[in-house]
C-alpha cells in the first residue's frame, strides 16, 4: 500500500517532466507567430480606410492606390535578397532588425505630412516585412525537425490566416472610431514583444559565408519589380496602357535574363538545380495557384456583393470572414495531414478542394448567388487554401532550396505574385462588363493547373538495394 502514493507520483512528475519539455519546444513559435502576424497584419490593415486617406490629403485613386501598391511591391520583390542576407548576417538577428524596422515605418506613417511621405514609409514597412516572411520560414527550418515542422508550419499558416482576418475589420474599426493615423499603432507593440521574444527564445543562429551574384540578384529583384508592379497598375491604367506594358515586357525580359544567366555563371544567386528539385517546384506551382485564387476571391467576391447585390460593406465584410476564418481554423490541421500523408497528397486534397470551390462558384455566381449559399463557397475555399499553403511550406522547407534563405524568398515572392495577378484577373474581367462567370472561371483553370503542376519535375530514383 505503501508503494502505491511514490508510484502515482513519480508518473506526474514524468508527465510534468513531458509537458514542460514540449512547452520548451514550441515556445520559439511564439515570437515567430508575432513577426508573421504583424507582416501579413501590415499586408492589409490601410484597404479599408484607403478611403479617408484619399479624403485627407485630396489625392485621386490613381494616386492614393500607392499606399498599398508600394507596400506590396517592396516586400514582394526583395523577399530573395532578404532570404540571403538572412543567411549572411544571422537569421535571429534580421528577423529583430526587420520587426524594428515595420515599427518605424508604422511610426512615421501615423505622422506622415504628406502623400509622398506616407508612400514612403509604407515602402520602409516593405522593407522590413520582405525580410520577416523568409526568415521565419528558414527559423522553423533549423529549429523544427522534418517530423514536427508540419505542426510548426501549420501554426505558421494559421498566423497568416488570422493576420489575413483580422487586417480588414481592425482597419475600418480603427479608422471609424479614431482616425486613419491610428491604423498603424498596432505595428509598434507588436514589434516590441517578437523583438523581444526572438532575442530570449530563438537560438543565436549561425552565419554563412554567401557569396553576392549581383547581375542575378539584380535582374531577379527588378524584373520582379517591374512585372509585379505592372500588373498591380493595371487595376488603375488599364491593360493596354503603356505604363503596364512597358514595364511588364521590361521585367519579363530581366526574369528571363536572370534564368539564362544562373544557368551559366560559376556561382548563380540561386543554383538552378535547386529550383528543378520536384519538391520545391510542385510546392512552388500550387501555392502560386492557390494565392490567385485567394487574391481573385477576397477581391471579386466583396465587389459581387456590394455592386450586384447592393449589399453594405460591413455586411460583406462579415460575408467574406469565412474564407480566412476556416483558413486559419484548419491550417494547423493541414500541417498534422502533411506529416500523416506527405506533403504532396495533402497539396493535392487541397487543390482539388480548391478547385471544387471554383467550380462552384462559377455555378453561383453565373446564375445569381444568394446569401445563404455563399458561406459553403467561401469555406470550401478557405479549406482548400490551408490545405495547400501549409502542405506547400512544408515541402518547399523540406527541399534543398528550402535550406537557403534565397530558395525559401523566392517561394515566397512566388507566393505573393499569385496573389497580385489574381487581383489584376478581377480588374480585367470586371472592368465595364461584370464576367463574374469570366472571373471563376479563371480561377478554376489556375487551380486545375496548380494540381497538374504537383507532378511537375521527376521523383528521384531509389537508392539500389546493397
Amino acid at each position: 500500500m505503501s508503494a502505491s502514493p511514490p508510484a502515482l507520483t513519480g508518473a506526474t512528475a514524468s508527465g510534468a517532466d513531458d509537458r514542460a519539455r514540449s512547452l520548451r519546444q514550441w515556445l520559439p513559435l511564439a515570437p515567430l507567430m508575432a513577426g508573421t502576424f504583424l507582416g501579413t497584419l501590415n499586408n492589409n490593415i490601410v484597404n479599408v480606410p484607403l478611403k479617408q486617406v484619399l479624403s485627407y490629403f485630396r489625392v485621386p485613386l490613381s494616386h492614393g492606390a500607392f499606399v498599398v501598391i508600394a507596400f506590396n511591391l517592396t516586400f514582394a520583390v526583395l523577399m530573395p535578397l532578404t532570404g540571403w542576407l538572412g543567411d549572411r548576417a544571422g537569421r535571429r538577428r534580421l528577423f529583430c532588425w526587420a520587426v524594428g524596422t515595420v515599427a518605424l515605418g508604422g511610426a512615421g506613417a501615423m505622422s506622415a505630412p504628406t502623400l509622398p511621405a506616407l508612400i514612403a514609409f509604407r515602402v520602409l514597412q516593405g522593407v522590413g516585412t520582405a525580410a520577416i516572411l523568409p526568415t521565419v520560414m528558414a527559423i522553423i527550418t533549423d529549429v523544427y525537425t522534418d517530423q514536427r515542422r508540419g505542426r510548426a508550419l501549420g501554426v505558421w499558416a494559421a498566423a497568416n490566416g488570422l493576420g489575413q482576418a483580422v487586417g480588414p475589420p481592425l482597419g475600418g474599426l480603427i479608422a471609424s472610431a479614431w482616425s486613419w493615423r491610428l491604423v498603424f499603432a498596432p505595428t509598434v507593440p507588436l514589434a516590441v514583444l517578437a523583438a523581444l521574444g526572438a532575442l530570449v527564445l530563438l537560438p543565436r543562429g549561425t552565419t554563412r559565408h554567401q557569396p553576392m551574384d549581383l547581375r542575378g540578384a539584380l535582374s531577379l529583384t527588378c524584373g520582379a519589380a517591374l512585372l509585379i508592379g505592372a500588373v498591380s497598375t493595371v487595376p488603375v491604367r488599364g491593360l493596354t496602357s503603356p505604363v503596364v506594358l512597358g514595364p511588364g515586357a521590361a521585367g519579363a525580359g530581366l526574369l528571363a535574363a536572370f534564368l539564362l544567366g544562373i544557368r551559366q555563371r560559376a556561382r548563380p544567386f540561386i543554383p538552378p538545380q535547386l529550383l528543378l528539385e520536384p519538391s520545391y517546384l510542385r510546392s512552388s506551382l500550387a501555392v502560386f495557384a492557390q494565392m490567385f485564387c485567394l487574391g481573385a476571391m477576397l477581391l471579386g467576391v466583396p465587389l459581387y456583393l456590394t455592386r450586384q447585390l447592393g449589399m453594405d460593406t460591413g455586411h460583406a465584410g462579415v460575408l467574406v470572414f469565412a474564407l480566412p476564418a476556416a483558413m486559419m481554423v484548419l491550417a494547423p490541421v493541414a500541417g498534422r495531414c502533411a506529416e500523416r500523408w506527405g506533403p504532396g497528397r495533402a497539396l493535392r486534397a487541397g487543390l482539388v478542394t480548391l478547385a471544387g470551390a471554383q467550380a462552384f462558384a462559377l455555378l453561383e455566381f453565373g446564375t445569381g448567388v444568394h446569401d445563404w449559399w455563399l458561406e459553403p463557397v467561401l469555406v470550401l475555399a478557405g479549406i482548400g487554401v490551408a490545405f495547400v499553403q501549409t502542405p506547400a511550406a512544408t515541402g518547399a522547407t523540406r527541399s534543398p532550396a528550402g535550406r537557403v534563405g534565397t530558395g525559401l524568398g523566392l517561394f515566397n515572392l512566388v507566393r505573393f505574385a499569385g496573389s497580385a495577378i489574381g487581383a489584376a484577373w478581377v480588374s480585367i474581367t470586371l472592368s465595364g462588363a461584370q464576367r463574374y462567370g469570366l472571373l471563376f472561371l479563371g480561377c478554376l483553370v489556375m487551380a486545375a493547373l496548380g494540381l497538374a503542376g504537383t507532378y511537375a519535375g521527376r521523383n528521384p530514383a531509389p537508392a539500389p538495394a546493397s
